[in-house]
């Protein structure tokens, strides 16, 4: 069997679900067929799909596939952010303690809180009338 020549992790944050595909040489990042560029308009959010390519210092060594769907650009740039990260690490093993110290494998497990009988939101009370 042929050794194949791309590296394939998925990342999730919140309800969004980044599948992540790396191949060496190129350096376009396409989400969903679209330059991340396009897709995500905010800095922020292309910083944090960027930073475990700056990080490692592999800027231009890989070219990035990903299709992700779920949550918002928000969710949905961390979990493409993870999946890279855990991409990156299948690669080239060396690459972990930076990865981790920067905590860019752990999974965030923040989420939406659910809501609660009797209250009009996860935690907050109706007002309260003394008369």
């Amino acid at each position: 069997m042929a050794k194949q020549n791309y590296f394939q992790r998925t990342g999730r944050r919140k309800t969004a679900v980044a599948q992540v595909r790396l191949v060496p040489g190129g350096e376009a990042i396409v989400v969903n067929g679209i330059p991340y560029e396009e897709l995500f308009p905010r800095l922020v959010h292309r910083q944090a799909i960027m930073m475990p390519l700056v990080v490692t210092e592999n800027v231009g060594k890989y070219s990035v596939t990903v299709k992700v769907n779920g949550g918002g650009i928000t969710g949905q740039s961390g979990a493409i952010s993870m999946g890279i990260a855990r991409a990156l690490v299948e690669a080239d093993e060396s690459l972990r303690p930076a990865l981790r110290q920067n905590g860019l494998l752990t999974r965030d497990a923040r989420a939406k809180e659910r809501k609660k009988p009797g209250l009009k939101r996860a935690r907050k009370a109706p007002q309260y009338t003394k008369r």
